[in-house]
């Protein structure tokens, strides 16, 4: 079994000082539907909000059955202070011939300016580069979306320039600042 293999079989628990990254599990529906169904944390996913628990099932059965097929890298972030799922941070994209991946998140609102956000994509980005051989992990933004590109920076990446209606969010094409880290960049970081 290759290394990519084995991590889309396992994917492995994550800890840092405050949060547990872990697989999503159906009982962390009501804490997912929580934020997931607040207009201001969807702005700038291409998800719509989700109008009820069933909404959220429904997306938490479509990653279970990732974890099945092994083509999903999603993990719930659990804050240990509160036994609490607050968001879910993810590689969308992941490139092994490539040696590069795309990092994605959401964070209940309720827990925004905390830290949490980079304290998980630090782990996340670590991860990544020591266990999945990456050289380059990759963060496409709304260049709007001020709160999570200063997460990113925070991490240690950089703007490396705009697409321009580059992706379709809400029915309306919208502009991606590409941000990204090399592991030699997060190594120094």
């Amino acid at each position: 079994m290759s290394q990519t293999e084995k991590i889309y079989a396992n994917l492995p628990v994550l800890e840092t000082k405050r949060l547990i990254l872990r697989k999503l599990t159906i009982e962390d529906a009501q804490d997912m539907f929580a934020y997931a169904s607040e207009p201001i944390v969807s702005r700038f996913m291409p998800w719509e909000v989700h109008n009820s628990v069933e909404d959220t099932k429904g997306f938490i059965r479509g990653v279970l059955q990732g974890y099945e097929q092994k083509n999903k890298l999603t993990w719930a972030i659990e804050l240990k202070s509160e036994d609490k799922m607050i968001g879910t941070i993810d590689f969308v994209k992941w490139l092994p011939k490539y040696a590069r991946a795309e990092i994605a998140y959401a964070l209940s609102h309720l827990y925004w300016g905390n830290g949490f956000t980079q304290e998980a994509a630090k782990a996340l980005i670590a991860f990544g580069f020591e266990k999945m051989q990456l050289n380059k992990v990759e963060a496409p933004i709304v260049p709007d979306n001020f709160q999570s590109q200063r997460v990113l920076e925070k991490v240690g990446m950089v703007c490396e320039g705009v697409a321009r209606q580059h992706f379709v969010i809400k029915g309306e094409f919208v502009d991606l600042a590409m941000y990204a880290v090399l592991k030699e960049e997060f190594a120094r970081a």
